[in-house]
């Protein structure tokens, strides 16, 4: 009778301890033996000249169901998840209806499970009718957390008031995602958009409509003494101001501020529109620097897919948001080696990083006695990134035509071969994370 499920041998595997050759055994699901491991498997993957990487969790993806499923549903949100190396994803409340209370809430999990192709969590929409709620809620299972959107949404989901953010912060214990723009400024710049050019985007929501959320959202931590994580940090004085804020707020950073410049307008007109927006060199640079200082904590896709036709529509009509989970890894692996960041460091931010900000139970390391998930790579590998490898149902990646160095070729989920060498292997197990500060009591 096989010892292990599956071993994988060979492998130069990259985890909090360093990179080294080693071999990683699974049994039902979890890591049992790490080293140089003999035994028998059912089946046993020579991995030989590749990394294998800790399982990369995208802290932020909206996969747009319930509501707005003509561009995006769970599954095939979670489809380009796995074939882009992603094992696990956060997904964000802004759906039809908004995942706001229990009911809604619950039902995503419903949707989701064995019918998604990666672990997921969902975030709860925080607002000001439901935060006598939210106690409970942020406990529920699978929940990663609270978000608020203090600018860059409508309705009820819309917090722009300090009240109505410093209410919410007292209410719950758990780190609060924030969307950080000044939606107050953003009403008075409106006239600043120029009808037809994207271009004028950056210009409407400036570093100082990001900058003044950003402080207002500090403040408003340190005076409840509560935990906040400000997400797609997109200018370089947030963070040399952040810095300064670490002991209350984590810091996400997305691959589009850190590879698009102020010319992917030209390039790429509306596709290239997002909140907060893709600016120039400098304040890329800027969030370079917070990636090489450890400012920075976690990468988020932000994939917010919208269709050809709703992009089509002219400036400032036309939608923001791109796709982005299935080019993470890719477009990042790139940036390692061109040594822009270390595969270490890249591990750091995709799978310690979201372990450690939130608590993710038995994901983030290539231990024994976690889930084997694991995200396998091919560093030397030279791929074309293409529209038609876009398994999203909008059909289109900003970085259509551009070549990277780094590929996935593999993707694990607890020991399930899900993704491999660019085919979809095992479908749809996916299960809701677990988290240390939601766990059942029993």
């Amino acid at each position: 009778m096989a010892q292990y499920d599956t071993i994988f041998k060979n492998a130069t595997v990259v985890n909090q301890d360093g990179e080294g050759l080693a071999d990683i055994a699974v049994k039902d699901g979890k890591i049992v033996a790490l080293g140089s491991v003999e035994g028998n498997a059912v089946e046993t993957l020579d991995c030989k000249g590749l990394h294998i990487l800790p399982g990369v969790i995208d802290t932020q993806v909206h996969f747009r169901e319930p509501g707005l499923t003509h561009k995006e549903d769970l599954e095939s949100g979670s489809l380009g998840a796995v074939m882009g190396g992603v094992t696990g994803v956060f997904e964000m409340p802004n759906t039809n209806p908004l995942t706001t209370t229990r009911e809604t809430f619950e039902a995503k999990i419903e949707a989701g499970t064995n019918r998604m192709h990666c672990d997921f969590a969902f975030y709860i929409g925080g607002t000001h009718e439901n935060v006598g709620e939210l106690p409970m809620l942020e406990k529920l299972p699978g929940c990663a957390g609270v978000k608020v959107f203090m600018g860059s949404s409508t309705g009820s989901l819309l917090v722009a008031d300090d009240d109505g953010v410093e209410a919410i912060l007292r209410a719950i214990s758990r780190r609060a995602a924030f969307h950080s723009e000044d939606e107050f400024m953003l009403e008075e710049r409106k006239g600043l958009r120029v009808e037809g050019d994207p271009s004028s985007h950056p210009v409407w929501r400036s570093p100082e409509v990001a900058m003044s959320c950003t402080t207002r959202l500090v403040n408003l931590a340190r005076k409840t003494g509560k935990r906040i994580h400000v997400l797609h940090i997109s200018t370089k004085e947030e963070i040399v101001y952040l810095a300064d804020h670490k002991d209350v707020a984590s810091v996400e950073v997305t691959p589009h501020h850190l590879t698009l410049d102020e010319t992917a307008y030209e390039r790429l007109g509306t596709y290239a529109q997002m909140n907060p927006p893709v600016r120039d060199k400098v304040h890329r640079e800027g969030i370079w620097k917070g990636v090489a200082n450890g400012v920075a904590d976690i990468l988020g896709s932000d994939h917010a897919p919208h269709t050809r036709e709703e992009k089509d529509h002219p400036y400032p009509q036309s939608h923001s948001g791109m796709t982005g989970v299935q080019t993470l890894v890719p477009t990042m692996l790139d940036h390692v080696n061109n040594g822009k960041l270390s595969l270490q460091r890249f591990v750091d931010m995709t799978s310690h990083g979201p372990n450690r900000l939130f608590g993710i139970v038995g994901k983030g390391r290539i231990a024994v006695g976690y889930d084997a998930d694991l995200t396998i790579v091919d560093m030397k590998r030279r791929e074309t990134i293409t529209n038609e490898w876009i398994k999203s149902r909008a059909g289109w990646t900003p970085y259509d035509g551009v070549t990277v160095t780094g590929w996935p070729v593999g993707t694990i989920v607890r020991g399930n071969k899900v993704m491999w060498q660019g085919e979809l292997v095992t479908p749809s197990k996916g299960q809701p994370m677990r988290f240390l500060e939601a766990l059942p009591q029993g």
